[in-house]
């Protein structure tokens, strides 16, 4: 009769013990899977730390861009620019001497319509010494000129500077007419019987 009594309370501390081991186990596993799953979170923070440093780096290359100052140089090449505007200015000051020498005397053309010989010879020499230049020499058989004249073309400068011959050679001065109207340019001068030459005085 002991015997069967005995048997029967060691089964419930079997069943106690076997339940105990069955929560130990599902606390273990908990506890591992606990540890994988926090040790997975901390990999995410440095990956987030890593990724931060790439932008700070990346904004402190605008502000070296910044300090190059690239318009600055711009400006400083607007300036440059000014000098050459004023070289053409320069350039345009040699035309005026130019304009002076154009004044010149004008060439002149002597004809004889005398009855002299050589007269248009004579009166090359007084043209020349008193500073023009004689471009020909010849005689004039296309008629009879009455006095002897000093003829230009009007509306040109030749008429000052024939004025000017004719004054010192005490002759007339006149347009051109229409038999010498084709002639090249330059003051003619048809000297006649009366040709005196320059003034003794002077």
């Amino acid at each position: 009769m002991t015997s069967p009594e005995s048997a029967s309370p060691s089964r419930p501390a079997k069943a106690a013990g076997f339940a105990l081991l069955g929560v130990a186990a599902v606390a273990l596993v908990i506890g591992v899977v606990s540890l994988f799953s926090s040790g997975g979170s901390e990999t995410p923070p440095v990956a987030e730390g890593s990724s931060t440093a790439p932008p700070a780096s990346g904004s402190s290359e605008p502000p070296a861009s910044d300090p190059a100052s690239t318009p600055a140089s711009t400006p400083a090449s607007t300036p440059s620019s000014a000098p050459p505007a004023s070289t053409p200015g320069t350039s345009v000051v040699p035309p005026p001497p130019v304009t002076q020498p154009g004044a010149a005397k004008a060439p002149v053309r002597v004809y004889n319509n005398s009855t002299i010989t050589g007269l248009a010879s004579k009166a090359s020499d007084a043209v020349r010494g008193n500073g023009w230049t004689v471009a020909e020499t010849g005689n004039y058989s296309s008629g009879t000129i009455p006095t002897t004249t000093v003829y230009f073309r009007p509306g040109t400068d030749e008429e000052a500077s024939a004025k000017e011959l004719a004054a010192v050679l005490r002759a007339r001065v006149e347009p051109r007419f229409d038999g010498i109207q084709s002639a090249a340019a330059g003051i003619i001068l048809i000297v006649t019987n009366d040709f005196q030459g320059p003034s003794k005085n002077k």
